[in-house]
């Protein structure tokens, strides 16, 4: 990570907002947003009516601040909300430009190449590497998202499944992963087959119904436009005209992810997400991602996009804990080890 520049005598950044009535929304309560901003650049951000002074803080620092802000105040303006999850949303993705030399442009200048619109809600990318993401998966027959816990993967290719359903450019939805158990044994589950398994989709139905109502998550399982099945039934079938989410893959074995890649069908595209600090498949069983990984990169049509730790954006509290998980593995990997991965 490259250190931002610093100046001593940094001028003053003044910025003027037309719209009154957007900022108090944009500042937050109590200014909160502003806080967060000043804690997160070390800038220190005052207001004078409709004006905002950046001040303190390196060159660099101040000039994220401005476009962070900006970007907020857009936002505001095109009427969608602002939370603490955008603010700090917005400071990444201005961190990312500016230090690109952006000319204080974010990605979400893209306008609808980075923006997911369902009926329930309008979401945007929360990092660049977000953004790389929602264009992989609207660009690509098939797209392999990978990285940690709460950085979006699953959630942002359900999201752009059910916007390409509801635009019709696709048919259907199916949602599948491997029902495997996270270290621990669940014994028998009563019901039938829909009980027993559901326990192993809830992810998957929990972000169907962020970006659908309740109504409509039920109404179309019913008529089958969204199906949601373990893995196993994937065998045999092929997909057309269909938006295909393969969650946990780090969990499959090779033969089952050969299986699952070899199900699309014409009109179809898939997303592949996983986790590889998180394999949970027997000792000495390879998992299919890994195998993967080595067979299709550079292959025509084949996306990877790889999120960090920087990319959690779940509560703050996850990225500091992935970090921990992560500098303990470092520690304790054999001297040899990264050569291997290289």
């Amino acid at each position: 990570m490259t250190s931002a520049p610093t100046s001593a005598g940094v001028k003053p950044i003044h910025l003027k907002f037309d719209d009154n009535s957007l900022l108090p929304l944009l500042f937050g309560a109590h200014d909160q947003h502003l806080a967060r901003i000043e804690q997160q650049l070390g800038v220190v951000l005052t207001s004078r009516g409709n004006r905002l002074v950046i001040s303190s803080g390196s060159l660099w620092s101040a000039d994220v601040a401005r476009t962070a802000l900006n970007s907020l105040y857009e936002r505001l303006k095109g009427g969608m909300a602002v939370d603490a999850g955008e603010v700090d949303a917005a400071v990444r993705l201005a961190s990312s430009a500016v230090a690109k030399g952006a000319g204080g442009q974010t990605d979400e200048g893209d306008g609808d190449q980075v923006t997911i619109r369902t009926r329930k809600r309008l979401i945007t990318p929360r990092s660049p590497i977000q953004a790389a993401y929602i264009r992989a998966l609207r660009g690509h027959g098939l797209t392999f998202g990978l990285g940690p816990a709460g950085t979006g993967k699953t959630y942002l290719a359900v999201a752009t499944a059910v916007s390409m359903l509801i635009s019709e450019e696709v048919d259907r939805i199916v949602l599948s992963r491997p029902a495997v158990e996270a270290g621990e044994r669940l014994g028998f589950l009563p019901g039938d087959l829909r009980d027993k398994i559901d326990p192993y989709l809830r992810p998957l139905y929990d972000a169907l119904h962020d970006t659908m109502s309740a109504d409509q998550v039920m109404k179309r399982l019913q008529t089958g436009e969204i199906e949601v099945a373990p893995l196993a039934f994937m065998r045999g079938r092929t997909l057309s005209n269909a938006f295909v989410i393969l969650d946990e893959a780090q969990n499959t074995t090779p033969m089952q992810m050969k299986m699952s890649l070899t199900r699309l069908g014409e009109n179809s595209r898939m997303a592949v997400t996983a986790d590889m600090s998180q394999i949970d498949l027997p000792q000495g069983v390879r998992s299919g991602m890994e195998d993967a990984l080595e067979l299709l990169k550079g292959v025509e049509g084949v996306a990877f996009v790889e999120f960090t730790d920087a990319d959690v954006v779940r509560h703050p509290l996850v990225t500091r804990v992935v970090r921990a998980y992560d500098a303990r593995e470092a520690a304790n990997a054999p001297p040899d080890s990264s050569a291997k991965k290289s």
